[in-house]
């Protein structure tokens, strides 16, 4: 039976009424602070289609994946739904597969219809289209097989034709640096002309993609990173025909500000006509945050973004800057973070590390909480990088407090559960029943995705004399390191109450590490190392951050 990808099963995971405390870019005097998305929206791109801002970003494989952010002024951002919850082809998203799946999506409004592109470097260009962003999004179409394809953005002319531009993946194509734009056909659907190359970035702006296509005044734009992620500039190309030949100017870099390789994002105009430019900027650990920019446009029609603060014309970040224009009043809003588990549905914050089994988990609304159970693993298994399981969101904030309340159920010896911080390395801190009594411990595991290594127990304690059912309270603290010159580092502290009043610190500090192509999660993880019939499981009380 073909697998539901749209709102069938959106509806069941929609987002919970909670709000993000943790962080807000709202300063309330008519001015915001970057990053307006402090959390790993990667590759982010936007539209404004009347009053209505909606914003996609790379998933890879999590899902639900191509998160659908809405606002009205380009700095108060909800997540509002995902263009699919189970990602295709199922035989291989069915397990982890980190790093692969959704890469850099572009979305566009044509014709009354909403569409999104991305290129899945395994299987080529495939596109969602839906006539209500938060309604039912079609089934991911092929629009064109191939090995390599990344970074699509379509254009439709005022001649009826579209076309499509778009990067390459060394891993994949070996090649990279260059752009291509290809004739696409009217209803979006497939590619029907030849790739034709328009840029070549070996000249001076290497590993150039994440290209937007965009016409202005008889010219044909091309928005493009260059440089690498962590440390590159953003250039525009133009030209008066999509083949070429195009002009290129750089007009975004780090210059002064210590803002790190403003990298690729969308250009949008608000209600009065002017001008912003949403981009991600590489933070590690905490992923790949979005920042906005004030953009203009000059009288020989190129653009010119952030502020000239050297001098040397071309822009560089804004930390703050006034909000743009709106026609509709926001109240202050941010992706929500907190869960109280009381609704049928599961908060679109969260996702899974493979296409989700019913089994993992149900939601009990009634309770107050849903039941996550633990599952015993394959003989290939490693360690937790390698169970689809794991219940993860998006780490929002700079420093945060993360509190959990649960209830521990096990069966079997060995059944465990609690919380993670997932990367390449990643920490827990939780319960295992263990030769009949239950004990606490916090668990590590360096380059887990890479290198495939074991878990190791850093520390343990006993916490129940026997193996019968427990409260536990886990906490998670996270705090920023960033000093002038280097990369920020996240630090975090775990710690467990048997009453939600007095915590006890367990085990050893740890840094946190991005993960592939993402930064670090924060979730649940639940672990069996024994099959059998009615195994244990966690239900999971609420979710809580504080700054």
């Amino acid at each position: 039976m073909k697998r539901l990808l749209t709102l069938s099963l959106v509806v069941l995971m929609a987002a919970a009424a909670s709000a993000q405390t943790v962080w807000t870019p709202d300063l309330g005097n008519g001015k915001y602070k970057n990053p307006v998305l402090y959390a790993d929206y990667s590759d982010p791109d936007l539209i404004r289609v009347g009053d209505d801002y909606w914003l996609t970003a790379s998933s890879f494989n999590c899902v639900p994946g191509l998160p659908i952010l809405h606002s009205t002024d380009l700095v108060n951002w909800e997540i509002v739904n995902h263009v699919f919850v189970n990602q295709p082809p199922y035989d291989k998203f069915d397990k982890p597969r980190h790093g692969d799946g959704v890469w850099a999506p572009c979305i566009r409004y044509h014709d009354g219809w909403y569409y999104v592109y991305w290129g899945d470097p395994d299987r080529g260009i495939l596109m969602s289209k839906t006539q209500d962003p938060r309604g039912a999004w079609t089934e991911p179409h092929l629009v064109k097989a191939a090995k390599g394809i990344i970074d699509t953005s379509p254009l439709w002319d005022e001649d009826g034709k579209a076309y499509l531009v778009h990067g390459w993946a060394g891993s994949r194509a070996g090649l990279k640096s260059v752009l291509t734009v290809a004739e696409l056909s009217p209803d979006g659907e497939r590619i029907i002309g030849p790739e034709v190359m328009i840029f070549d970035g070996h000249g001076g702006h290497p590993t150039i993609e994440g290209p937007k296509f965009y016409k202005r005044n008889g010219w044909y734009y091309v928005f493009a990173p260059a440089g690498g992620v962590k440390t590159g500039w953003q250039v525009v190309l133009r030209s008066r025909s999509p083949y070429g030949p195009y002009e290129i100017k750089t007009v975004l870099e780090e210059g002064s500000t210590g803002i790190p390789g403003p990298h690729q994002g969308g250009w949008v105009e608000d209600v009065k006509g002017d001008c912003w430019f949403m981009h991600f900027v590489d933070l590690y650990a905490y992923g790949r945050v979005c920042h906005l920019q004030p953009m203009q446009w000059t009288d020989d029609d190129w653009c010119t973004m952030g502020e000239d603060y050297d001098g040397n014309g071309i822009g560089e970040p804004v930390q703050s800057y006034r909000k743009p224009a709106t026609q509709v009043a926001s109240a202050v809003k941010t992706p929500a973070d907190s869960d109280e588990f009381s609704d049928y549905r599961l908060g679109l914050q969260w996702q899974w590390h493979a296409n989700p089994e019913v089994r993992w988990m149900f939601t009990n609304p009634s309770a107050g909480e849903i039941r996550l159970y633990c599952r015993a693993h394959d003989a290939e298994w490693h360690n937790l990088s390698d169970n689809g399981n794991l219940l993860l969101q998006k780490i929002n904030a700079p420093t945060y407090t993360a509190t959990t309340k649960l209830r521990f159920n096990p069966s079997y010896e060995g059944d465990r559960a609690g919380l993670i911080i997932m990367g390449h390395d990643y920490a827990t801190i939780g319960l295992r029943l263990q030769e009949g009594k239950i004990v606490v411990e916090q668990g590590r595991c360096p380059d887990a995705m890479r290198k495939h290594t074991a878990e190791q127990v850093v520390a343990s304690q006993p916490y129940a004399a026997d193996g019968k059912p427990v409260e536990v309270y886990f906490r998670c603290k996270i705090r920023q390191v960033w000093n002038k010159g280097e990369q920020p580092r996240m630090f975090c502290r775990f710690a467990y109450s048997k009453d939600g009043k007095k915590f006890h610190e367990l085990g050893e500090e740890f840094e946190a590490q991005a993960g592939h192509w993402i930064g670090a999660k924060v979730g649940y993880y639940t672990d069996a190392s024994i099959l059998k019939n009615d195994g244990g499981w966690i239900d999971v009380d609420w979710f809580r951050t504080s700054k």
